[in-house]
């Protein structure tokens, strides 16, 4: 992704909730407005983040899954991995769509959860509509920044049970999905399938290295 194309998701990320985009008693299962559905999901993000007990450093660990508790409720992880791959995801056997799913939905977690931590409050969301085509939705909204930046961010959804589930997010016309599409091509092109999966696994490592340093500072702070 551009460093263009980043800062855009930086701005954004609190409406990802997941970030991707993850406290409380689950959304009532319902196949209603999907913006509905969407908006409460992001208020669920919004009071973690204002929770001033969560926000104490000694409970950054609690906080952080509270959010991802959140996402893996709001995101279809294997849909958004299925579009993201394209048509390499056919060829990839049922062990391997699981375990790279798996992969790419830490992946997005920790790319954007400790961008949605730094929600200040002055961000304001507002839902424009929804479109819908049989399983299929598109909400529409706008993020205003503190700065007074007004930014489109349009949902694309799917209709999976009784709940409407997020699988991309454009943000000023620029896809999630279509962005990863392009630099997974690419690596499975130039390289394997194997080397990209060995990529992200590298970047899973990463993350739990860093999350347990993270935890050891909290837990000598007390």
């Amino acid at each position: 992704m551009s460093v263009r194309a980043r800062n855009r998701w930086q701005l954004t990320a609190v409406t990802a909730g997941l970030a991707v985009i993850v406290l409380g008693a689950a959304v009532p299962a319902r196949a209603g407005v999907p913006s509905d559905q969407l908006k409460a999901q992001v208020d669920r993000v919004v009071r973690v983040l204002d929770d001033t007990e969560l926000q104490k450093s000694a409970r950054a660990a609690e906080r952080r899954a509270a959010i991802r508790r959140i996402a893996n409720e709001t995101f279809d992880f294997t849909e958004t991995t299925r579009r993201a791959l394209g048509p390499h995801w056919q060829a990839r056997t049922p062990a391997e769509r699981e375990e790279f799913t798996g992969l790419f939905a830490d992946l997005l977690e920790r790319s954007y959860i400790g961008q949605i931590e730094q929600y200040s409050g002055n961000e304001k969301i507002q839902y424009l509509g929804d479109t819908i085509d049989g399983d299929q939705a598109q909400v529409r909204t706008k993020l205003i920044t503190k700065a007074g930046a007004e930014v489109p961010v349009d949902y694309r959804m799917n209709r999976v049970g009784d709940r409407w589930l997020v699988y991309d997010v454009s943000i000023e016309g620029i896809s999630l999905v279509l962005n990863y599409r392009a630099q997974f091509d690419r690596i499975i092109r130039s390289a394997s399938y194997k080397v990209l999966a060995e990529k992200l696994k590298a970047k899973q490592d990463e993350g739990r290295q860093a999350d347990a340093a993270n935890l050891k500072r909290a837990s000598s702070s007390k």
